[in-house]
């Protein structure tokens, strides 16, 4: 029998979301360990033809740009950069660059909402030296496809999870509704959990791990961001629902969002846009909320198989002042998905 309830989309991945591709741009060098990837999440302008998004905030011990216009006006206008903390002000300024270039009403009839998300990488990566580049962000929006790299790539090179190599990490579900089909894509940066507390489909591993590794408990300081795409119609409102229900695939696999933790989620749906010029009225449909239990179960299951896979797919790292961080198949070679 299946652990999983849902049956996944053909690549299983955020991909698996019509029009949505994904490119990375990797620095792996001594202690330089980090990286930028990007979600670009339509074939279209996406800043004349708006994606309707929300967000939520789990924990907020995080630096994010540009969720608090997403959340007032319900759009998203521009790519979505994730790269390290301190590489946050590059990021935004290289794609603000980029949308400037591509739509030249902005600045001339109102600007542009970039939407960068982070986590601290500075574990393994030198992060004070600073070493993304304007250019990276481009080089990885050029680079993006609809078959990508998961695990200690873009930016999840330098990211740990649960004391081992974590990074991005990506899974879909479809979800069947009457005579259609819609899909739920999930992509996530993990860099957060104590081993002691990891779960692994509903396997206690985070003992067993710290038998094998004599790793000392320590404090959960880290991060996952989380981007939920579906090409089902839904409101702004269902959305943030959807987005609050990743706390739940977060739960199954240990993490219980520590004090130092920043849990940060976006949701998106390219199912309709919103048009940049002024119309008065907008004919938009929504799937009823009576519907909404099947998306909650098919996000949480997403979520929770994203940051599997991202610990899947890692590779242990020399980094920063030799510091190493081992990959979960280090220790159990064999471990796959139900």
């Amino acid at each position: 029998m299946t652990y999983w309830y849902f049956n996944k989309g053909e690549k299983n991945s955020i991909c698996d979301v019509e029009g949505i591709k994904v490119g990375h741009i990797t620095k792996a060098k001594g202690s330089i360990q980090t990286g930028v990837t990007i979600i670009n999440p339509s074939p279209k302008n996406i800043f004349r033809h708006k994606l309707i998004g929300a967000s939520h905030v789990i924990n907020g011990f995080g630096k994010p740009v540009g969720l608090i216009q997403v959340n007032e006006l319900g759009t998203l206008e521009t790519p979505i950069v994730l790269t390290n903390t301190l590489a946050i002000g590059t990021a935004t300024q290289s794609l603000i660059d980029i949308m400037v270039k591509e739509n030249e009403e902005i600045g001339a009839d109102g600007t542009v909402n970039p939407i960068v998300l982070e986590c601290n990488d500075g574990e393994l990566n030198d992060i004070r030296t600073l070493h993304i580049e304007k250019e990276d962000v481009k080089k990885a929006l050029d680079n993006a496809r609809t078959e990508f790299q998961q695990g200690a790539v873009g930016g999840g090179r330098g990211m740990v999870c649960y004391d081992l190599k974590g990074g991005i990490g990506s899974s879909s579900r479809i979800i069947p509704l009457g005579d259609k089909e819609y899909t739920i894509g999930v992509l996530v940066m993990s860099n957060f959990g104590s081993m002691k507390d990891l779960m692994f489909q509903d396997q206690r591993l985070g003992p067993t791990l710290v038998e094998m590794t004599k790793i000392e408990d320590r404090e959960d300081k880290g991060s996952i961001i989380v981007v939920i795409a579906t090409d089902a119609p839904l409101s702004h409102r269902q959305l943030k629902r959807i987005a609050k229900r990743s706390q739940s695939g977060i739960a199954r696999t240990g993490g219980y969002t520590g004090n130092g933790s920043g849990e940060i989620t976006l949701a998106f749906s390219t199912a309709q846009s919103i048009p940049s010029e002024k119309i008065e009225i907008l004919d938009l449909k929504f799937l009823h909320d009576s519907t909404m239990d099947l998306f909650f179960q098919g996000t949480v299951e997403a979520t929770e198989e994203a940051i599997l896979q991202s610990l899947l797919h890692g590779e242990k790292v020399l980094g920063h002042k030799g510091k190493v961080i081992s990959a979960l198949k280090d220790f159990f070679p064999d471990l796959s998905l139900k």
